[in-house]
Parts: structure tokens; C-alpha cells; sequence
């Protein structure tokens, strides 16, 4: 197969582009992103065009290559990472859904877990893939090492099917979640009412806070809210709708609204955007949370996520139901949901065991073998 390099001089005179040419049609033309200059100035426009008319070289046996393996199975070497890191973020970039954040995190995890910059595919080994699971099942609790998980699995099979790999060192890692940790605290109904009549050191976090058990927000949703994303008593959410392609809109509640006003009427006159809250690392947020709880008398272990926990749980304590709360959560589907409250609100055993038949047992003869009848009352 024969590769033409032709080009094509820049408007100013200045510079020679290069294409890569094995035919006439559309489709049959590459641009090498390369140029020369026409009349170099000094000695290191002549060295610069001397290497890149030998790189020029390399690329056309590399793309004769390419073309030549086409149908064949054989994947050519230079169209392989060597650091497996670089082939994992490329796979993101061009995965990555806007509002889906395990993918990321999956990505931030793994480079956490290895503690270095390089890892070659040929360290991708199923106990390197074991070893990154236990690393999630140490670190996190619930569905989260799952959730993180999963995608990792997702990235080693494309992989697999681009050449990096001869078997799937991952295929027999399942994926798995931490179901048996303590349950994460949430606020019941008086606790909201405690937390809203009693003071807190720092303003901005105890309103953030406020807002975010009243709306359902993560530490994530709330610490980049912009006021652009507030219109009316509307809060545009991060989460796509498939159907429109438009960002998910919320109705906000009017304690909600009321702390939004509030600030609003404080922002300088014309000013439409900007963040909301300006607020302190999640620790030091977890921190000022903690004391303004002890301070309102809640016992017990309070982080920013207990918020969002706490909105589900009582919307789904006043019968709102599943597919609701899942909405105003942001999920496409009403599982976790449904997981959380079953596991949070567990049906009091004693009152359901009374819901079956009532019986009075009597014995048939006052001596002999003993007939037990079941008479329902």
C-alpha cells in the first residue's frame, strides 16, 4: 500500500503543512498536524525541520502498518500505551457523562491505590485487580466501593478487546459493596427542628446545610452552587435528563427559598452568578457540623452526607413515593432508594408477625393422644 506525503504552504508564506495521501476520495486524506519552515532563519528552524522530516518518515510506516493490519486481529505495537494510566484516561475522557461521577472516582481511586505515575500493562494482573478491590472495601462503606468498581471492570474488558491484554485479568474479580457496616446517622423530624432553633459559629456552613437537607444536596452539589443555577423557586441540578438533554430542575422548599432570598438581597446590585456559599473544606465543614449538633443536643455522628440521607428518608416517612424521592435525588431508578429506607426503616417486627391469623389451640379429649385443632378468631 503506498502513502503520498503532499502539503500545502500556510497563508503567510511562512510555513509547509503536510498531508498523508493513499488515495482520491474524501476518506483517504490525513492531515499530519506537522509543518517545516520554508526559509528557516537560523540554525534551529534547520534542525527542527531536519527532525521532522524524519519523524514525516515514521509516521508514514506506521500508518502503512495500520492500514496493512486492518481486518487482520494484529493490533500494532505503537498503538499501545506504555503507561496504562494514560490508556485509563483516555478511556474517561471519552466515557465520561455529565452528573455520573464513578467513572471519575473510579479513575482517582486507582491512581491513589497504586501511588505512582507509571504502571505498565503488563502489571494489570487479576491480583493487582483483587488487591484494588480490598483498597475501595477499606475506604469506603455501602455501594460506593461497587460503584467505583464496576467502571474500573468495564475499562480492563475494553482493554482487553483493544490488544492490552490476552485474557481479562479482571473477569473473575466481581464486584462487591460493604453491606454490613454501621448505618450512616440521619436526622429524624424533631432533629431538624432542634438544628434550626439553635445558633451556629460559622454562617455560611449552618445555611449550606440547611439548604442541602431541604433539597437533597451533596457536599459536591452544594460547595459549587452558582447562582445561575437558582431561577425562581427552581434548582437546576447537575443530573441530564435522557428525554430533553436539559439539566434536572427541583422545586425548592420554602425554608429552602427563604435562606436563598435572604442571601440573595446581599449580593452586590447586577449580580447574577457566582457561588452561593463560600465555605471551608469538607473536614472543616464535617467539623463545624459536628459542634453545631453536640450544640442542639443531637447526639450523634453527623457528616454532610446525613443531609441528603435525611431528605429521603422523611420524604418516604410521609408517604412520598419511591420514584418521587428518586427524582428529587437525581437517580434513574427508584433501587437505592428503596435499598436505603428498607435498611434505615426496618418493619417492626412485633406488629407484623400480629398481622397473621389469630388461633386458639384446645386439646380434643381430656386423655390420650392429644388433636391440636386451629380455630381462627
Amino acid at each position: 500500500m503506498g502513502i503520498t506525503i503532499t502539503t500545502k504552504t500556510s497563508r503567510n508564506g511562512l510555513k509547509k503543512w503536510y498531508y498523508f495521501e493513499w488515495g482520491k476520495a474524501a476518506d483517504q486524506r490525513k492531515a499530519a498536524g506537522m509543518f517545516t519552515w520554508i526559509t528557516p532563519k537560523n540554525q534551529v528552524e534547520k534542525n527542527y525541520n531536519k527532525e521532522i522530516l524524519s519523524l514525516l518518515d515514521t509516521k508514514v510506516a506506521e500508518l502503512i502498518l495500520e492500514k496493512q493490519a486492518v481486518g487482520s486481529g494484529f493490533i500494532p505495537a505503537h498503538k499501545f500505551k506504555t503507561n496504562f494510566l494514560d490508556y485509563y484516561e483516555e478511556y474517561v475522557k471519552n466515557n465520561i457523562r455529565k452528573g455520573k461521577r464513578h467513572l471519575e472516582q473510579s479513575l482517582k481511586q486507582f491512581r491513589t491505590f497504586i501511588g505512582k505515575e507509571f504502571i505498565s500493562p503488563s502489571d494489570i494482573t487479576e491480583n493487582l485487580c483483587v488487591r484494588f478491590r480490598q483498597h475501595l472495601l477499606d475506604h469506603f462503606n455501602g455501594d460506593t466501593p461497587s460503584n467505583y468498581f464496576s467502571p474500573f471492570k468495564k475499562m480492563i474488558k475494553a482493554a482487553t478487546k483493544e490488544g492490552y491484554f490476552k485474557d481479562n485479568p479482571v473477569n473473575d474479580v466481581a464486584a462487591k459493596g460493604n453491606k454490613n457496616k454501621k448505618l450512616k446517622e440521619h436526622f429524624e423530624a424533631p432533629e431538624y427542628i432542634q438544628l434550626l432553633n439553635t445558633p451556629c459559629y460559622h454562617e455560611e456552613v449552618r445555611e449550606a446545610f440547611i439548604l442541602s437537607c431541604y433539597a437533597g444536596l451533596r457536599w459536591c452539589d452544594v460547595k459549587p452552587l452558582d447562582w445561575a443555577d437558582i431561577k425562581g423557586d427552581q434548582l437546576k441540578t447537575r443530573i441530564i435528563q435522557a428525554k430533553t438533554g436539559e439539566p434536572l430542575s427541583v422545586t425548592l422548599h420554602p425554608i429552602a427559598r427563604t435562606i436563598l432570598e435572604k442571601r440573595r438581597a446581599r449580593l452586590p446590585k447586577g449580580v447574577k452568578t457566582g457561588k452561593v456559599f463560600g465555605l471551608p473544606s469538607a473536614d472543616g465543614a464535617n467539623k463545624i457540623l459536628q459542634q453545631w449538633c453536640d450544640d442542639a443536643g443531637i447526639d450523634k455522628h453527623i457528616t454532610w452526607h446525613c443531609a441528603r440521607l435525611s431528605f429521603s428518608i422523611l420524604l418516604q416517612d410521609a408517604n412520598v413515593d419511591n420514584a418521587t424521592v428518586a427524582l428529587l435525588l437525581g437517580h434513574t431508578s427508584t433501587k437505592y432508594v428503596d435499598q436505603t429506607y428498607k435498611r434505615h426503616r426496618p418493619k417492626d417486627q412485633t406488629s407484623a408477625i400480629e398481622r397473621l391469623p389469630d388461633v386458639q389451640l384446645k386439646p380434643d379429649r381430656a386423655e390420650g393422644p392429644r388433636v391440636v385443632y386451629m380455630k381462627i378468631v
